[in-house]
């Protein structure tokens, strides 16, 4: 038995309980006691886990699975700082927030809600923990989720724009053309963003750069035809951040293995730009 099947039969037995009691310590102290952390590694096969049997229960109780993931991703950054085992709560409830919300359509555009919210949150986890709830959804209703992510992008947060780039960016889900084809718009409405920008000296804006600069290579791999074509756009763009995630991605040995060619073009094509510095 593997390790997050195991976990799934555990937590399994321990919904079970909690529907029949409404009491949720044994979850909690489970989920923490587990987590791993602190360590460079949380237990994702556990949070995966939870995030699956979350899914599997809310088909017929949504309600009480939703409420608890709620109250899950209400441990604040002073309650579960960094690397702390009380991070594991709501890194777990975030993931599970996606699954639930691909499966019950009263809890769809809530779902999407609460993890544009939480994309903003000041630790990297749960940031994490955001792009693998909006994979969730993905999984299940790429269409109506890839639609409503367009309109996170125009709120012109750079940490929420940083969650659709990552969280678009899975290979697994970008072998469904529409769901690619989704994915380079969303990089294409990004990067448009980033070019009106006069301010890029932040934190959050480095975040996003720095995700930038493997999300897009994903993508690529997807849909290499148009994805190159965005990938000489953005080179003649001429824009001293955009020249560098495209630098970083083309490093990706993803890219070098699979289209040698296409590599050796846009290398050939950055090394005649000049250099801008902004």
């Amino acid at each position: 038995m593997s390790k997050k099947e195991s976990h799934r039969q555990d937590l399994a037995r321990l919904l079970d309980d909690f529907l029949k009691t409404g009491d949720e310590e044994a979850i909690a102290e489970y989920l923490i006691s587990n987590s791993s952390l602190p360590s460079p590694r949380a237990n994702l096969e556990l949070a995966e886990a939870f995030a699956e049997v979350a899914e599997d229960y809310s088909i017929e109780h949504a309600e009480k699975l939703w409420d608890l993931c709620l109250r899950l991703i209400d441990v604040s950054p002073h309650e579960g700082p960094v690397n702390s085992p009380m991070e594991f709560l709501p890194f777990c409830g975030s993931c599970a927030i996606g699954a639930i919300g691909s499966v019950s359509p009263a809890f769809f555009e809530e779902a999407l809600s609460r993890l544009q919210e939480l994309a903003n949150d000041p630790r990297w986890r749960i940031r994490e923990a955001v792009a693998m709830g909006i994979q969730k959804l993905l999984a299940k209703q790429s269409r109506n989720t890839l639609k409503e992510l367009e309109g996170w992008i125009k709120d012109n947060k750079w940490l929420v724009m940083r969650a659709v780039a990552a969280g678009v960016a899975e290979p697994a889900l970008l072998r469904n053309e529409q769901t690619a084809r989704g994915a380079l718009e969303m990089h294409k409405g990004i990067f448009a963003k980033i070019l009106a920008a006069t301010e890029r000296k932040s934190n959050e804006f480095k975040k996003l750069k720095q995700g930038l600069g493997y999300s897009l290579s994903v993508v690529i791999c997807a849909i290499p035809e148009e994805g190159f074509e965005l990938m000489r756009q953005l080179i003649d763009s001429q824009d001293a951040d955009i020249l560098w995630i495209a630098k970083e991605n083309l490093k990706k040995n993803r890219l070098i293995r699979n289209f040698p060619d296409d590599v050796a073009s846009m290398k050939k094509l950055l090394r005649a730009q000049p250099k801008i510095y902004r």
